[in-house]
């Protein structure tokens, strides 16, 4: 049974999400239909792309991965099919798929261009669905676009290292559902810059000398419970995904604050890393 997965910034409360389910099932009734999100912020492809990178690889080889995030067609907004790590991606190109080509090369990218058999303003709907089952059908991409060599990046993905590497500059790339920030700096790039020096992490006026391997790690658990001050205090620790990530302990909006709202901290801040001599 073919897997289609749906990440897109549709929400919960129109007939989109519905719509592309019932378009799908209507092509293909043995197919199984997964959610990653529909609650991306509008047209937030840095957002959408966080997400699907840490998504993906959790379902079995050969999935169908159809990405509804900006996917209006136009001169500037194409629209492509990729195959990467033996997934399949659907999508505009409009940077969503840099940040998992980043790391592994595509074996095929094509611009899609079988617009001509459709006319619509739901691509999503009407051209990402047909691509979607026909691949799941087991036809190859050739049949729906063009063969591509490269697709857009998003600008300043990356983070940047002064040129006597004892600094790194990275920015805010993904606010989670507890107000935690994400960075685009990973482990393996922090290692190795730091080359095991001392290091002082800073966002806006806060500054933070150790990085924890648990958000718990910074409970002295030898004081008795209700003694304890932990929950609202600031923390920084490499995420699931190996993301450094700045915290709040037990975060939450309603009592203690997040991370995001604290420190003021939001999409595309700068986050530095000084290293120590």
């Amino acid at each position: 049974m073919a897997i289609i997965t749906l990440t897109t910034d549709f929400g919960e409360k129109d007939h989109f999400v519905g719509a592309v389910k019932g378009a799908i099932y209507n092509e293909l009734d043995d197919v199984k239909i997964v959610d990653i999100s529909h609650a991306v912020s509008p047209f937030n492809v840095l957002e959408a792309a966080y997400i699907l990178q840490n998504a993906y690889s959790s379902f079995p080889k050969g999935s169908i991965h159809l990405i509804g995030i900006d996917s209006e067609l136009n001169p500037e907004n194409k629209h492509i099919a990729v195959k990467l790590d033996d997934h399949y991606f659907i999508c505009a190109n409009n940077g969503i798929m840099s940040m998992i080509c980043n790391e592994i090369t595509p074996e095929k990218i094509v611009e899609i261009n079988i617009h001509d058999k459709t006319s619509t303003n739901f691509p999503v709907l009407d051209v990402f669905v047909k691509v979607a089952c026909h691949i799941a059908r087991g036809g190859t991409l050739e049949v729906v676009g063009k063969v591509i060599n490269d697709i857009k990046p998003i600008k300043n993905l990356n983070p940047f290292v002064n040129d006597d590497q004892s600094q790194i500059i990275g920015s805010v790339i993904y606010i989670d559902n507890y107000g935690n920030v994400i960075t685009n700096i990973r482990r393996k790039f922090f290692d190795q810059v730091r080359k095991g020096r001392a290091f002082e992490i800073s966002a806006r006026s806060y500054k933070f000398k150790e990085i924890h391997k648990r958000y718990s790690d910074i409970v002295n658990f030898d004081i008795p419970e209700e003694q304890r001050q932990d929950e609202g205090r600031g923390l920084v620790v490499f995420n699931s995904s190996n993301y450094l990530e700045i915290a709040i302990y037990k975060s939450d909006l309603a009592t203690v604050g997040s991370a995001s709202s604290l420190m003021g901290l939001k999409m595309r801040d700068t986050v530095t890393v000084n290293f120590l001599k």
